[in-house]
């Protein structure tokens, strides 16, 4: 394992900035993984520093393959992680909506660019990644539609499942967007949760990324063959909203079954703790995204159902 600099920025008031990376492996730029872009995104963070401790190991023992580096950088945005933000500095700009970044520009534009000019030359990228939506979601790897994704290459990881996303003009500035049009095959992996860590889905990823590493011919590691992954558009996705706000029940959580018209969740007065909603399922489908906060807004999205198909 070689420790390396990624990106160092001078700052005014704190000491500088240091991206590190973890590299394992010598010769042609095989896999790139990135954890945490944000300053919250705490359980990205602990799964990459699962994969440095397992590849630390695997390499020790020889079963890094010849002519195969992987570089695995656990952390791009620490100044907001010990401040405890989510965004960057004081324009709270996101470094992973400003990529490919600029040399000569804001501080974020500058991360990202430095970043950026790093990895982009690795043929495969996986990002663990949250998502605007706060809650949880089933283990899934997520894809931009940009005609360079490959579907089929992101079955290997063995997820539950493969979410293709077609792009909106914000997506463009994602490292997933840019990273594909450097021809890298890019894929964003969603491990359940964000602000704290989740053991099992954590073993999980780690476990999803060794997995698809193996099959691409990167690493030697004995592992189970996992799902076979059921691939989905975005927009089959069926979004079930709160009414009304108040505390958020849960009734259900993600990975769970529902029929049509089963209760869901349950919305409660704050003041007077009578229940305001219950809602309902409107199809019969898989939960894929959960709300978890304890409270929610009008309109907000409560769950995300794939619909199940009658045969």
């Amino acid at each position: 394992m070689f420790i390396r600099e990624i990106y160092t920025m001078k700052t005014s008031f704190r000491q500088e900035m240091m991206i590190k990376g973890y590299s394992f492996g010598k010769g042609s730029k095989a896999a790139c993984i990135l954890g945490s872009s944000r300053g919250n995104e705490i359980q990205q963070m602990y799964v990459c520093s699962q994969l440095v401790r397992a590849l630390k190991e695997l390499e020790a023992n020889n079963c890094i393959n010849s002519n195969k580096e992987i570089l695995v950088i656990p952390v791009i945005n620490n100044t907001s992680m010990n401040e405890g933000k989510r965004f960057f500095g004081e324009s709270n700009l996101d470094i992973n909506r400003n990529f490919p970044g600029r040399e000569n520009a804001d501080a974020v534009s500058r991360i990202a660019d430095g970043v950026f000019q790093v990895i982009k030359e690795y043929s495969y990228g996986m990002q663990f990644t949250s998502f605007y939506l706060q809650g949880e979601f089933v283990p899934h790897v997520r894809m931009m539609e940009t005609g360079y994704q490959n579907a089929s290459l992101a079955n290997l990881f063995g997820l539950p499942y493969v979410l293709v996303k077609k792009p909106l003009p914000i997506d463009t500035a994602t490292l997933n967007y840019n990273w594909q049009s450097e021809m890298t095959a890019a894929f964003s992996v969603y491990a359940n949760q964000t602000e704290r860590i989740d053991e099992d889905s954590a073993r999980q990823a780690v476990a999803a990324v060794l997995r698809f590493l193996k099959r691409m011919g990167i690493i030697k590691y004995e592992s189970h063959s996992g799902y076979i992954s059921h691939v989905i558009m975005e927009e089959e996705l069926c979004d079930v909203k709160a009414g009304t706000g108040g505390i958020f029940r849960r009734l259900v959580k993600t990975g769970e079954d529902v029929r049509y018209k089963a209760a869901m969740a349950e919305i409660l007065d704050p003041y007077e703790g009578a229940v305001k909603e219950i809602i309902t399922a409107p199809t019969d489908g898989i939960v894929f995204f959960s709300h978890t906060n304890p409270l929610i807004g009008q309109f907000d999205t409560a769950y995300q159902l794939i619909h199940r198909l009658h045969e």
